[in-house]
């Protein structure tokens, strides 16, 4: 079972090493329809902190503005 292992992690070694040693590769040319996808989902992602932005200013306003009422004792 050692032996193998042994062979089978050689033979992995050895063989993708022209892979590794590859240095013309072209990467980043995505093309049109990732570029939409990607931009939908930026596109949701943007429209979901407006009303989060909105509702932690109101949050923040009504824990730290000041009361209007003035309690008075009788």
């Amino acid at each position: 079972m050692k032996n193998t292992l042994r062979n089978t992690l050689i033979a992995l070694i050895t063989f993708s090493s022209s892979a590794f040693a590859a240095g013309n590769t072209t990467g980043g040319s995505a093309g049109l329809l990732i570029s939409l996808f990607v931009g939908f989902f930026a596109l949701i992602i943007i429209c979901q902190l407006v009303p989060a932005t909105i509702m932690l200013v109101g949050t923040l306003k009504g824990l730290f503005g000041r009361d209007r009422k003035q309690v008075t004792n009788h």
